[in-house]
């Protein structure tokens, strides 16, 4: 059985909202949306289950501050002690005033690289890959839906998308799933 991907384009970001509700209210799951703006709300809506980046920032933000808090425990505790103020060196906790600054840096520093290769991998920007955006007019002021569809549904989901504001629908076929 073969799939069949449709594309459907938009002028307004209201009609395709309005859409894609009624796409999904009808049993069609939409697979992806480029548009050239975010879009709030637009994941609770396609029930999309990727992780968003600010959970993933403070993975990250959180790692860095574990990271920096052993460094700083190794490096001025453990392995090098020194009398800096006067205060003990043999408790971390007595000297973590001191060294807030480190612990600091290193985080914002493992938050924000981690962010940006995140990013990076995500969007296929790395050297040696494409971005994957089957309509560039996405970019500057259209919105497109993408939707996998099995032979059953096709023509249903071609009526609703026509009923409901689409100015343009590409369909492309893809190779043979088995079921």
């Amino acid at each position: 059985m073969k799939e069949k991907i449709i594309y459907a384009l938009y002028d307004d970001d209201q009609i395709m909202i309005s859409s894609i509700k009624k796409l999904i209210n009808s049993g069609i799951k939409i697979n992806e949306i480029y548009s050239p703006f975010p879009i709030h709300g637009i994941n609770k809506i396609i029930n999309s289950s990727k992780e968003n980046l600010a959970s993933l920032a403070f993975k990250y933000g959180l790692f860095g501050f574990i990271i920096s808090s052993i460094l700083t425990w190794y490096s001025m505790i453990f392995d090098w002690p020194q009398n800096i103020g006067g205060k003990p060196s043999f408790h971390w906790n007595m000297n973590f005033p001191s060294f807030i600054p480190v612990i600091f840096e290193i985080t914002i520093f493992c938050s924000a690289h981690f962010m940006c290769l995140t990013y990076f991998t995500r969007c296929n920007l790395y050297p040696g890959s494409f971005p994957k955006n089957p309509d560039y007019r996405t970019t500057d002021d259209k919105f497109l839906i993408e939707i996998k569809l099995m032979k059953n549904n096709f023509k249903k989901c071609i009526n609703l998308l026509k009923k409901n504001g689409v100015i343009e629908i590409n369909i492309k076929k893809t190779k043979k799933i088995y079921v």
